[in-house]
Formats: C-alpha cells, structure tokens, sequence
C-alpha cells in the first residue's frame, strides 16, 4: 500500500502497526506529481519535498513484525540526491538539495466524477476533483464512477476537465453525498483557551495580499482572527483557492470541503483545481505563508508531526511540500505535550517533517523567532503570567532573549467574514 496520510483510519493504521500490510508513506504532492509524470511519460523528477528526511535518508518504517513487539522488520531506502538552482529564483542563487522520485503508474485506475459523456470526456464537481485527474492519466486501464452520463455534445468543450482519451470504461453508479466532517458556521467562540490564544497571536503573522496555507487544527482557527485591513486568500491542498467560511446549517456541500474534510464555503473569487495542480502552487513558491501544528520543533527550526514510530501513523500528507517550499513556515502548539515535556528540544527525537525550516514559534506561553545559520532560537515575546525564567523552566532547548522582549501580542475580535467553527 502507498498512501500519504491515513491518520483518522484506526483499522488501517492497526493493521500496520500489527504487521498485516505493508506500507510506503510519502509527500502527498510527490504522489500527486508521480501519478502525473507517469501519465505524462516522465520516468522521474527531481524535488525539494523530503530533503533531510526520512524520505531522503531512508529509514521509515514500511512494515511491523506480526508478533506484537511492533519491531520493524522492512524500512525505506535511500533516494538519490543532486544539486540545482530553484527554478525561479534569480539566476545568482546557489544550488540547493533535491531528491529524485520515480513516476508511479497502475494496471488500473479508479476516479471518480461528476459527469461524464460516450467520449469518455469527464468534469468533476468543485473540490472533489482532487487526485482524479492525476490518477486518471497514471492507468493501463482507466474506469471512471461517475453521476451522470449525458448525451455527446452536452458537455461545453471548455469545461471538459478530464478529455476521453485517458478513460477506459464509464460506470454510473449513485450520488454518495456523505460529509465526513460536517462542519457549519457558529457565532459562538471560546476566545480565551490555549488555543485560541495561540490562533490569536499567529493571526498577527498574515500580511495583506497573501496566499496562506493553514494545516489541520489550531492553525484552522487563525483564520478567525484575520486582523481589520488584511486580506488574504486560503489555499486548500484539495484544490481550492479562496476558501470561504465554513456553510450556515443546510448549506453544506459533500463536494466543498477543505483539505481538513471540514465543509467550506467559497469566496467570490473562489477557484477549484487538481490536487497536482495545487501541489504545484505549493511547490513553485506560489504561496506566501504556511501555518502548521506539530508534535515537536528543535533548537534550530527543524519540525517533527507526522509518526510516532511503533505507536502513531498518521502520515506527512502535505506537510513535507508545504515547509519545503520556501514560504515563511509559522508553528503553532502548545508549549508542552499532555505529560507536562516541552515540545521545543535541542534536537527532534521523533522522523522530521522538514529539516531548518520553521521561521516563527507560537505557543500558549511564548513567542520565538528562529534565528537564520543556525544561530538557534531568540525569545521575542511572553504571555502575561509568564516570565523569562519560567520560559526557561519549560523549554528544554536553549533560546536567547531578545534585547526587546515584549508581551505577548493577539488579534483580538474574531473576523465572522472567515470561518467559524463549532
């Protein structure tokens, strides 16, 4: 099995921690982008995705013993390395690391759309086109699922998403409208928890005009505190730009969610694309900023949320493309897991995400700014309550405090214009 994040599947992530399946974990744009290259003929690519990690280095568990000691018995191997200048950077820029990734192709492909004609011609609907149009490309044998097969020449030719050629077999089956995450708009907000505290001082770190990319929980709340006079536009993994508030009751939609799985909205202005496409947003530096939670975040910007090895399989998923890309990467966590050990080491104990490359720390307590060659981390702000020397109590990596050290700042009123969550 190859997958990317499977971490609200409990059967699946038991049969791998028991040693039934075997399982490659890789960057959810680096599987995006096999699938492409494979339907586009390129044997392989280079990326950034992955670089100092497990995926560069080799080494991530790929199957448990199946006698309960939770041993790992196969791992990854290592991927060949070679230097190149970013591709859009100025033509002075020095080369950096990238990882050679081979394209990935099927027997068959399954996807699923919305409607499809005897071409074979397909259009997906809003966010649920994703990796389908990838995938579609990437088999011997394409079949596609779809709601409706209409008469030839229905179709307006320029919003055919998937043309005929790529597809094998059309099977209409059922319009499946569950929502997994049913998420709907509230006025009611819990503005002063950790985490909320947190979303209100990261809201501080958005600048007008830009494309932010926010991960999975407490990072989906900053958009509540967009401060008055700042403007940005939310890019979503799934394929989305301009994500909107999230629906008022009976205005949900199965096939507008975020990459979260929550209902949205769409904003005016709002476009959907594939998730290779999106990818490619991330990876080309397209976007400005990206705020995610992690397990852990050592002395020098390096970050660690995707496996707990033998006890957590959740996967990378888009993690690995986002702090690869260059953008400003802003952490936000609580400064000490549920046992009371500080989240901020020396070093990560637990498989990187990215290696240097968080820019800003946001918890509960403090605020840090990671300090560029690797000169560590700098104390710019504390919450009311807190002290230097209590900071020092319940960070376990060194840090410097800046000549300047200031309170710990926040975005107070909730913008309903964005979204609001339960």
């Amino acid at each position: 099995m190859t997958g990317s994040y499977v971490g609200e599947n409990e059967i699946f992530e038991q049969q791998f921690l028991s040693g039934e399946i075997e399982v490659e974990l890789m960057p959810m744009g680096t599987l995006a982008e096999k699938m492409r290259a494979a339907g586009a003929g390129v044997p392989a690519f280079f990326t950034r995705t992955g670089v100092g990690t497990l995926v560069q280095h080799g080494g991530m568990p790929m199957r448990y013993s199946t006698d309960g000691s939770r041993n790992v018995v196969k791992t990854s191997t290592p991927r060949m390395a070679g230097l190149f200048r970013p591709p859009l950077a100025p033509p002075d820029a020095k080369p950096t690391e990238y990882i050679l990734e081979q394209a990935m192709s099927g027997d068959f492909a399954l996807v699923k759309a919305w409607k499809a004609d005897p071409e074979g011609n397909l259009v997906y609907r809003m966010t649920s086109r994703n990796h389908n149009p990838a995938v579609a490309t990437a088999g011997r044998i394409t079949i596609a699922e779809v709601e409706e097969i209409v008469p030839l020449g229905s179709l307006d030719p320029n919003e055919i998403h998937t043309p005929g050629i790529y597809v094998d077999r059309v099977v209409q089956g059922d319009r499946i409208g569950v929502i997994e995450r049913l998420t709907l708009a509230s006025k009611k907000f819990n503005v002063e928890g950790s985490r909320e505290r947190i979303a209100r001082r990261a809201a501080l770190e958005l600048v007008d005009g830009d494309y932010v990319n926010l991960g999975i929980g407490i990072p989906t709340l900053v958009s509540n505190y967009v401060p008055e006079k700042v403007e940005i536009t939310l890019q979503s993994e799934n394929g989305m730009l301009g994500v909107g508030p999230f629906p008022e009751s009976g205005s949900e939609d199965c096939d507008l969610i975020n990459a979260g799985k929550q209902t949205v909205t769409a904003l005016d202005g709002a476009s959907y694309f594939s998730a290779d496409q999106s990818f490619a947003m991330i990876r080309g530096a397209h976007c400005q900023l990206t705020i995610l939670g992690s397990m852990q975040v050592s002395a020098y910007g390096d970050m660690a949320n995707y496996l707990i090895p033998g006890k957590l399989v959740k996967g990378m998923g888009g993690a690995m493309d986002l702090v690869a890309s260059g953008s400003r990467v802003v952490v936000t966590m609580e400064h000490c897991d549920k046992h009371g050990n500080s989240k901020i080491l020396p070093s990560c104990t637990l498989p990187l995400t990215g290696k240097g490359v968080v820019d800003t720390i946001i918890t509960e307590k403090a605020v840090f700014k990671v300090l560029p060659d690797l000169n560590g981390l700098e104390l710019i702000e504390v919450e009311k309550g807190e002290t230097v020397e209590s900071i020092k109590d319940c960070t376990d990596a060194p840090f410097t405090v800046s000549d300047d050290v200031k309170p710990m700042r926040e975005s107070r009123l909730p913008r309903h214009s964005m979204m609001s969550p339960e």
